[in-house]
């Protein structure tokens, strides 16, 4: 458990930092906005190149890693779903504060996923991520752009939000590996060498953007909605992920990873499609903070269980 912790000190020191520089004013929003998209349209996407396109994929379990993913991804959409009419008259959720709370306990921080991964288990670790990207992005981007059209307030343009997944940087960095793999083509060490150099970037600045878009400011609004939704996150995603590895046999890396994917908190960019679709953007907002901020104690937990120390 110790080594673990150990481990994950510098990723969160490194985000602790990117709030600091935030703080600072050192560099205004639209420098951080120019980071995040370098982080989300270059860098990470490299790294997925890379790693993908020189990676073993016959050796990894994808089939049963896969179903995995799809069973926690799924059976927490569904609950959720089908506990809606009792959130909404016990605890008062609006059917726009139902979509924050769903996107906060489906849709996970790739960011943060993959610079753990990367830091600790190097390319196999990355290798299995990249597949984790492929496999539940789109799913997890439909079941909530749907619900949001569903259940939420404004304006909802779904055919749009569909073209951006179709366009997602992640997903094509991923195809493309896969693609040079699979093709036998590969990739060429001088291309290799200017991947893994833009590649290595991509860890450290990820996580400054991550501390940098936190909004401690905010976080007593919503305290216990907020706090519910922290542990539906924190802690009943990655058991799903631990019951799907139970039921499908996975174990070792391929288990540290699903878990790791489960407990990482929800994606930064759910605050921007609630704001775009009429979600509970404010909600959303402090649901994200707080999974961070919790999740110094809850991911190493996890991954512990997980047997991550053991790999």
């Amino acid at each position: 458990m110790l080594s673990i912790i150990y481990a994950l000190i510098p990723v969160f020191l490194i985000i602790l930092l990117g709030q600091g520089l935030k703080r600072t004013n050192l560099f205004n929003d639209a420098v951080w906005t120019g980071f995040e998209n370098l982080c989300y349209f270059v860098l990470f996407p490299v790294l997925l190149i890379k790693t993908l396109a020189t990676a073993e994929l016959g050796s990894t379990e994808i089939l049963r890693f896969s179903l995995v993913l799809l069973f926690a991804i799924g059976t927490m959409s569904a609950l959720l779903l089908l506990l809606f009419p009792l959130l909404n008259r016990l605890m008062g959720v609006s059917p726009a504060a139902f979509t924050s709370l769903l996107q906060g306990a489906t849709r996970w921080h790739g960011f943060i996923a993959l610079s753990i991964v990367g830091l600790l288990y190097g390319d196999p670790g990355v290798t299995y991520m990249a597949i984790t990207m492929s496999v539940i992005i789109p799913p997890l981007n439909i079941i909530n752009v749907a619900v949001l059209a569903r259940f939420g307030e404004g304006r909802s343009n779904f055919h749009g939000v569909m073209r951006k997944l179709v366009r997602n940087p992640f997903i094509l960095a991923c195809l493309t590996g896969a693609g040079l793999n699979l093709t036998g083509i590969g990739l060429p060490a001088p291309f290799y060498d200017v991947f893994d150099i833009l590649g290595g970037g991509a860890l450290g600045l990820g996580l400054l953007t991550v501390g940098a878009g936190l909004q401690l400011g905010k976080v007593k609004e919503h305290r216990g909605l907020v706090l519910f939704g922290a542990m539906i996150r924190l802690l009943g995603m990655p058991m799903l992920m631990f019951s799907g590895a139970w039921l499908f046999g996975i174990q070792g890396l391929p288990l540290v990873v699903a878990v790791l994917a489960g407990a990482v908190p929800t994606a930064a960019s759910s605050y921007v499609l609630a704001r775009q679709m009429g979600g509970d953007a404010a909600l959303m907002a402090n649901l994200i903070t707080v999974q961070v901020v919790l999740a110094i104690v809850t991911l190493p937990t996890m991954m512990w269980l997980a047997g991550a120390s053991g790999i």
